[in-house]
């Protein structure tokens, strides 16, 4: 059987130092994936935010350009407010009118071009790349098109949008928007720069924030730490308190808790099973030394006491191999399945029982179909039965042998008119080294027989029932699904 390896110190799971470490590295690697993520997001979101501003300024620089325009056009189809006459030719009047009557937005200019030469604007102080001097203002002059385009002059990058005016079929003017997006498009980065600071100082306060709830969400690891150390092989009762029923934390708590379950389960089926197994070996080995110590000299005197080792050392041997067989049941290739047939099955298991001792032995039924399991440890397992029954009978009594379908499952049963088992035995007799009392004397058994044969029905996937009433016999029913393996390839 398989030892939990444990430490030095007892102890079934790393110490404690190692824990706080490993908790330490596991609050760091998470404060440092959060961080990464958050500045990711946070550059992220940032320059997402950037460039939507710079859109959306450009589209309403864009859209302020065609209002200022059509405002102009407009105008000129309407009429002279000084005069009451419609505009004509006038192209000087038509400029001062607009001129002295709209305000353009910030960062926007308004000017006019009359006969290829700079008139008037909507301000005194212009860009040096919106002068009368300018290259921008010279391509202007000579337009004869509409144009809208961008430039980057030293100055800045100017959007504008320039409309010819026409008047007795020639070029007369050119009417001009600019907007210096340079400068919008600066205040731009100092809110997104401001955006940014805000980000910085939100992602430090978030950052000692995630440091606390990394400690609260590893509280409980350090409970588990905690709980850990106090474990040794001397003390598996300590568990860690549930305080809350549902989420990760608390299943990764439960499963912790089961773990110590089996694991004080195991130590303490370990430690019985050391001592039964100290107390059933001490027995024929004093046996065996008192007649060696004792031995007389005369040949008769040295083979009887050959003969008493050699029974010891037997049932030693019996009673090793049965131990062995009790650990096999935990291995995965204890049982080799195949089909069996119901009644041929019944009928050997019958044949041999027979011979087990003087009874009225008894085949009450027999079933029909087949049953997927290991003929051989089931046979061993009936067989322990029929012997069980022979040690609690007498002579004379009956000892029967029956299988049966039911649905999905074969009952197999064991039944005998013999002395029977008290109540108070019958949830006790199927653990190892447990020997049921009985009147018709000492059983020469190790106490592992039926502990074997609900190994091998557990091993099959099935059930033991006991039915008994002392003085009205006992019937030992192995219950096993019809199919509870594949059939084993060719």
């Amino acid at each position: 059987m398989e030892r939990l390896a444990l430490s030095k110190s007892g102890s079934a799971l790393p110490p404690l130092s190692g824990w706080r470490q490993m908790l330490g590295e596991a609050r760091s690697r998470i404060l440092i994936w959060y961080l990464l993520l958050m500045a990711l997001s946070s550059v992220a979101s940032v320059l997402t935010v950037r460039q939507i501003l710079f859109s959306r300024l450009d589209k309403w620089v864009e859209q302020s350009l065609y209002q200022e325009v059509e405002e102009f056009r407009q105008l000129r189809n309407g009429r002279n407010p000084k005069t009451g006459q419609p505009f004509g030719n006038d192209i000087d009047a038509i400029f001062d009118v607009f001129l002295s009557r709209n305000i353009p937005e910030d960062n926007e200019y308004l000017l006019a071009i009359v006969d290829g030469e700079f008139y008037k604007a909507s301000s005194l102080a212009l860009p040096m790349a919106l002068r009368s001097d300018s290259v921008l203002m010279q391509e202007w002059e000579s337009l004869t098109i509409p144009r809208q385009d961008g430039e980057s002059t030293l100055s800045g990058t100017v959007l504008y949008l320039a409309e010819p005016i026409r008047a007795a079929g020639e070029v007369r003017g050119v009417f001009v928007v600019a907007h210096m997006v340079s400068r919008d498009r600066a205040k731009v980065n100092e809110l997104v720069l401001v955006i940014a600071q805000v980000s910085l100082v939100v992602l430090a306060i978030a950052s000692a924030l995630a440091w606390f709830a990394a400690g609260r969400v590893l509280a409980p690891l350090r409970l588990l730490s905690q709980t850990a150390r106090l474990i040794t092989e001397s003390n598996l009762t300590e568990r860690i308190a549930l305080e809350s029923t549902t989420g990760d934390i608390a299943e990764l708590t439960r499963t912790f808790n089961d773990m110590l379950d089996r694991i004080e389960a195991t130590f303490n089926s370990q430690r019985q099973l050391l001592n039964d197994v100290g107390h059933e070996l001490r027995t024929p080995i004093t046996i065996i030394r008192g007649h060696l110590e004792l031995m007389g000299t005369t040949p008769q005197e040295q083979q009887e006491t050959l003969d008493i080792v050699i029974d010891e050392l037997d049932r030693m041997s019996r009673f090793i191999d049965e131990l062995m067989l009790l650990a096999k049941a935990e291995r995965p290739d204890f049982l080799f399945p195949e089909p069996i047939d119901l009644t041929v099955f019944t009928e050997e298991l019958y044949a041999k029982i027979t011979a087990l001792g003087d009874r009225r032995w008894q085949l009450e039924a027999i079933a029909d179909g087949q049953l997927v399991g290991d003929r051989q440890r089931l046979t061993e397992a009936i067989v322990n039965l029929a012997q069980n029954a022979t040690q609690h009978t007498r002579p004379g009594d009956t000892i029967a042998l029956g299988s049966s379908r039911h649905n999905d499952q074969v009952h197999l049963w064991v039944r005998d008119t013999g002395e029977g088992i008290e109540l108070a035995d019958q949830t006790r007799i199927f653990q190892r080294f447990v020997r049921g009392k009985s009147r018709y004397g000492r059983s020469d058994g190790s106490g592992l027989g039926l502990a074997i044969v609900q190994a091998i029905v557990q091993a099959h996937g099935g059930s033991i029932q006991l039915a008994s009433q002392p003085d009205c016999g006992a019937i030992f029913t192995l219950v096993l699904p019809l199919k509870s393996f594949q059939e084993p390839h060719p």
